[in-house]
């Protein structure tokens, strides 16, 4: 490869003499035209090089693959969620490469085809939803249904940062934001990717990218964002507050739970029946013990494949011309404010029920009500035990974690409701 670059460099900048051109009278025309035609091939060869590309207007290309290595190293060497993170930062890196056209509509690349067929039809989402399902134990949940509530606080962020993003569509005039595109940008403080893409597909087709790229990099960086709000908020007492242990939830509780979910979806809100459908749907492949191969197909063989997809299509928005703009920086920069809102209004709901419940709450679980499902409850146990080590929150904090994913979907089909077509 290094042979090719200096060759190719070496026979464009050479003067006339390295074709072995010589001056004088007796060359012939014939000679000459076989050299410039030579010469043209040659110089048609450099023009298709990646450091062409680069040097001729290619810099932001560079700046963003600079990001998807970065992802890739996040993900690798921190283990800050490497399913989504290393697959997306791949697909950035692909996107930016100059003249493939991977990631381009014109030419019909294989990462925009992938983003059409799968993500652009909300399929991908549902199908995520459906594996995410079929890996939850809402058992938690069922044994401290109070834990609900820190869920749906987490929710705030959603529709703090909806007023938000009307607020600084109103500010700037190169962003200029519609309710339901701020709907779309909201949901981001839900950390539930398939949601944000989900209802960025239905409202906000035109951002769905930026939303995406937005809503994975937040959940990948929960271990980052959120304990410094846990920590801010919260006293070390409240942090060393151990809580009883769950009662045993019956399997028949377990059956019982995705139905009357999804009926209650259908009598209240049909328009959070397809994230909700998919995601009971897999629970109930887990709970009922009769469909041992479909659940764990949907929970192993077929999230799989679709995360991977998922998260190419995901990077394949990652390409220069489209992420480096004031909205798309803007969208981030409030998926930033929508997710620590949704944070901290978890910790402080827990914080205020500590008021008037008897059995105490450690505040710490609040913080799992986004629906980054493990990880933020892992970040809650984690911290936790920092505080005391004998502390153990994980199953604790998977009440709210879990009541997260419900209430983001459920936040997606009251947006949808209210600001839909």
């Amino acid at each position: 490869m290094l042979a090719l670059v200096l060759v190719t460099l070496a026979v464009v900048w050479m003067p006339g003499e390295a074709f072995g051109v010589v001056e004088g009278a007796g060359e012939t025309v014939s000679a000459a035209k076989d050299v410039a035609a030579e010469h043209s091939k040659v110089e048609r060869l450099w023009e298709s090089t990646g450091i062409h590309g680069f040097l001729h207007g290619g810099w932001k290309n560079l700046i963003m693959i600079g990001v998807g290595l970065l992802l890739i190293y996040l993900g690798i060497a921190k283990k800050f969620e490497p399913l989504l993170l290393i697959p997306i930062g791949f697909g950035g890196i692909l996107a930016n490469i100059p003249y493939a056209g991977i990631a381009s509509a014109e030419e019909g690349g294989f990462l925009y085809l992938i983003f059409q067929v799968g993500i652009t039809s909300g399929v991908f989402p549902l199908l995520i939803f459906m594996g995410v399902g079929a890996m939850t134990d809402f058992g938690p949940l069922l044994a401290n249904p109070k834990t609900a509530l820190l869920g749906a606080a987490a929710q705030l962020g959603i529709f703090t940062t909806l007023i938000g993003a009307l607020a600084l569509s109103g500010t700037f005039e190169s962003i200029n934001f519609s309710i339901q595109d701020a709907s779309a940008i909201g949901i981001i403080g839900g950390a539930d990717g398939p949601t944000a893409i989900f209802l960025a597909g239905k409202l906000a087709p035109d951002l769905l990218g930026a939303i995406a790229v937005a809503a994975y990099s937040y959940m990948a960086l929960v271990p980052i964002i959120q304990p410094p709000i846990m920590r801010l908020l919260t006293t070390k007492a409240e942090r060393k507050i151990e809580m009883k242990q769950l009662r045993p939830v019956k399997q028949i509780e377990k059956i019982i739970f995705p139905l009357s979910v999804v009926l209650l979806c259908v009598l209240l809100l049909p328009q959070a029946t397809p994230l909700v459908g998919m995601l009971m749907l897999g629970n109930l492949f887990k709970e009922c013990g009769v469909v041992e191969r479909l659940s764990k197909t949907a929970a192993n063989e077929l999230i799989n494949i679709v995360t991977i997809l998922l998260g190419l299509g995901v990077g394949s928005k990652l390409a220069a011309d489209k992420f480096l703009a004031a909205e798309t920086l803007g969208i981030i920069g409030l998926g930033l404010l929508a997710f620590s809102i949704g944070t901290a209004s978890g910790v402080l709901l827990a914080k205020l029920m500590n008021l008037v419940c008897k059995d105490k709450i450690n505040p710490l679980i609040g913080s799992a009500g986004v629906s980054a499902v493990p990880m933020a409850a892992r970040v809650s146990n984690k911290v936790g035990m920092e505080a005391n080590p004998q502390n153990y929150l994980l199953m604790h904090a998977m009440g709210p974690n879990v009541a997260g994913v419900i209430g983001s979907a459920v936040a997606a089909g009251v947006l949808l409701a209210l600001v839909g077509s």
